[in-house]
């Protein structure tokens, strides 16, 4: 045969799902999008169109709800073991299951009957990956569409300029960015005691915020490397964090022209440019670790 099978998998993308718990009058919401991979011995399927191995992706989709509700959701993290394990262990021909979870997050509504009032968090969305070869574990869990600004100690200045270089230097500049980062977690086994999914998303969110917060930037890049050391220094759980920032661009506005004078002393009005920005990129690692997070953030 002049061809060969190559990697390949199937499964049912983004079922969303919305489990609602009622402790009496107080309810508490999780809302998901949950996507299913599975492989394994799959080649008749490609080479002869027999489905003998194949698990419908209709199932998949049934047992999502159905785990939601059997099960219920402790953590999207949880969430996703629970499914990987059960097609891996369940379904002789899958050897791997990779299951994508992005979690949506809703606040109560403070009034004294808002126990069961809600409005949707618009801050960020949470994620994790989890992947399960029957033997061990890869847990990746992350956020996307985190938006966080300086307004100063943010400064742009000794660049390399050429003939195309137009920029001016700035000792004081707005430093903005969305934030879109994945943090690789050491647990990979069953023998060892999984981390409290919720309450390390929420202390690895609270270290990157308040590095972000606490970084004189005279880089983005900078910035970013101080966000990735205070998470690997602070959660011993965590052994790699990747990061992308656009460099959301804020100009001053020219006021000359009106006979305004428009610097940053006491306040300045600025153009926020959507695009093109500056990418900037980068994986930090604790020390004697590879990095395994691919590059190309947006294939996880």
């Amino acid at each position: 045969m002049p061809t060969l099978l190559g990697q390949n998998q199937y499964g049912k993308a983004e079922n969303r799902v919305v489990r609602i718990t009622r402790d009496g009058d107080t309810h508490h919401i999780k809302d998901l999008s949950v996507s299913v991979s599975l492989s394994g011995d799959m080649d008749e399927v490609h080479h002869s169109g027999s489905n003998a191995h194949v698990l419908p992706t209709d199932t998949m989709k049934n047992t999502v709800y159905a785990f939601a509700r059997e099960h219920g959701v402790e953590s999207a993290e949880q969430f996703g073991i629970h499914l990987a394990r059960h097609f891996v262990t369940s379904q002789e021909p899958i050897h791997r299951a990779r299951i994508r979870v992005e979690e949506y997050a809703w606040e109560r509504i403070g009034t004294p009957g808002g126990k069961h009032s809600f409005v949707r968090r618009g801050q960020e969305t949470r994620l994790t990956q989890t992947t399960f070869d029957g033997s061990s574990w890869e847990v990746v869990s992350g956020l996307r569409d985190l938006v966080v600004m300086n307004s100063t100690d943010s400064e742009f200045r000794g660049y390399v300029k050429d003939e195309y270089t137009t920029l001016p230097e700035t000792s004081d500049r707005v430093l903005a960015t969305e934030v879109s980062a994945r943090w690789r977690f050491n647990w990979t086994d069953d023998a060892r005691e999984m981390p409290d999914w919720d309450e390390s998303y929420e202390r690895t969110r609270t270290h990157l915020l308040e590095a972000f917060a606490e970084t004189y930037s005279r880089s983005l890049q900078q910035t970013l490397y101080q966000m990735g050391s205070r998470i690997i220094e602070h959660r011993d759980e965590i052994d790699e964090v990747r990061f992308s920032l656009p460099n959301k661009h804020h100009f001053l506005v020219d006021l000359e022209p009106f006979g305004l004078e428009n610097d940053t002393a006491d306040g300045a009005v600025y153009l926020a440019a959507d695009r093109p920005y500056g990418l900037i990129e980068a994986t930090v690692l604790r020390d004697g670790c590879e990095a395994r997070i691919p590059v190309d953030l947006t294939r996880l």
